[in-house]
């Protein structure tokens, strides 16, 4: 497993750098080879009065991003927490892809790797040409994936896998843009454009 960790507002150290692949080897290691590249952002809150400090995970196992984040006073509690979190979702997401039927003839599809779809979806020509460069606002974070189709069911199931509150992704049948987001009161909603 690759994996690359950023400090924000701190050195990350040789203590802090083994300690956190000790704990995210530990809790990847039932999934054998699922889990291919480990994104770690770890952070300190630059105001001394708020002694908040982040370790924030990006997981990308079989062509699934998985994403956890944990606050705590302490940066070696936030790893923990974060690691914790992190075996729940892919032990979930294993769930959800594994075989429940027991019987020869009924195979849970297998999700492609990163690298059978990016191979599949190649651009031909140019992204560039005609285009002007138009830079960001200031405070504006862009990012930009690729968006395969997916089934509502399908977009839901990656919502509870990054743990945000909304996910945007092209619909299967229509092709067009969603966002699935969580409720305040429970459950999801879902927005469409109408013509």
């Amino acid at each position: 497993m690759k994996l690359l960790i950023h400090g924000r507002n701190l050195e990350i150290t040789p203590a802090i750098r083994e300690y956190t692949q000790a704990k995210l080897e530990k809790a990847c290691h039932h999934f054998g080879g699922m889990v291919q590249e480990a994104d770690i952002h770890l952070s300190v809150a630059r105001n001394p009065r708020v002694p908040q400090q982040t370790a924030e995970v990006t997981v990308f196992a079989n062509g699934i991003v998985i994403r956890a984040q944990e606050r705590s006073e302490s940066l070696y509690a936030s790893i923990d927490l974060v690691a914790s979190k992190l075996c729940r979702q892919l032990r979930r997401y294993k769930d959800r892809n594994t075989d429940h039927h027991h019987s020869p003839g009924h195979n849970a599809s297998e999700t492609p790797t990163t690298e059978a779809v990016l191979s599949e979806t190649m651009v031909e020509g140019s992204l560039l040409e005609g285009k002007k460069v138009n830079l960001p606002q200031p405070g504006i974070r862009r990012k930009y994936f690729a968006m395969l189709p997916m089934t509502v069911e399908e977009a839901r199931h990656q919502l509870d896998l990054i743990d945000h509150d909304f996910y945007l992704f092209r619909e299967e049948g229509s092709g067009e843009l969603q966002v699935i987001y969580k409720r305040n009161h429970g459950g999801y909603g879902l927005i469409e454009a109408r013509e």
